[in-house]
């Protein structure tokens, strides 16, 4: 039933949204080089790798000296990239991801290997469901890269303070799962992202 949810819905967002994420192509290509999409490997379901689809934000090989994004003062960002950081635009291409199989709707944020590699066993249990594009981690933690721009050590407070609490909130999901939280989760991001 929720794969065939996440299927239905990844359609209609990515219909309604496709003349938007046109215009937002071109603001990238005419800004940068370096192409619209930014694939990043990620950690999906199992334990197994994939590659996260996004909009480009960042200049070219931005990654390479970092994966945190700390702010939106990161001088890796574009222009455009702030406003599509801003609104999370950038999260869009993800519902190609969810069609795909590799992720769902709603579920734990996937993460990169370095810092799946620092989970306990006992965290390694959100690795048992698909990966999401919203969660109820990413409600409390809408404003992370603020944080993170505001912290004198962005690395040290992602993986001792933000990381772990993140893991309780997605543990706390995944021990019931449904397609009304799933909903609830979805229009909690929507009315976050307008306001």
């Amino acid at each position: 039933m929720k794969r065939i949810f996440d299927i239905l819905v990844s359609l209609l967002i990515l219909l309604c949204f496709l003349p938007f994420g046109i215009l937002v192509s071109i603001a990238i290509l005419f800004e940068s080089r370096g192409g619209v999409f930014y694939f990043q490997e990620r950690i999906g379901k199992n334990g197994i790798p994939f590659k996260l689809w996004k909009f480009r934000s960042m200049r070219k090989d931005s990654d390479k000296s970092g994966k945190l994004t700390v702010g939106m003062r990161d001088p890796r960002i574009t222009r455009s990239g702030i406003f599509i950081r801003k609104y999370k635009l950038d999260e869009f291409p993800q519902f190609i991801n969810v069609l795909k199989g590799e992720m769902s709707i709603v579920g734990p944020r996937p993460e990169v290997k370095e810092y799946v590699d620092l989970y306990t066993e006992e965290q390694r249990e959100i690795l048992n469901v698909k990966p999401g594009i919203t969660d109820l981690a990413s409600l409390e933690y809408f404003k992370e890269n603020e944080l993170l721009g505001n912290s004198a050590d962005p690395q040290k407070t992602y993986i001792e303070e933000i990381m772990p609490a993140k893991i309780e909130l997605n543990k706390k999901y995944i021990s019931n799962p449904t397609i009304g939280a799933d909903i609830k989760i979805m229009w909690q991001t929507f009315l976050k992202i307008i306001r």
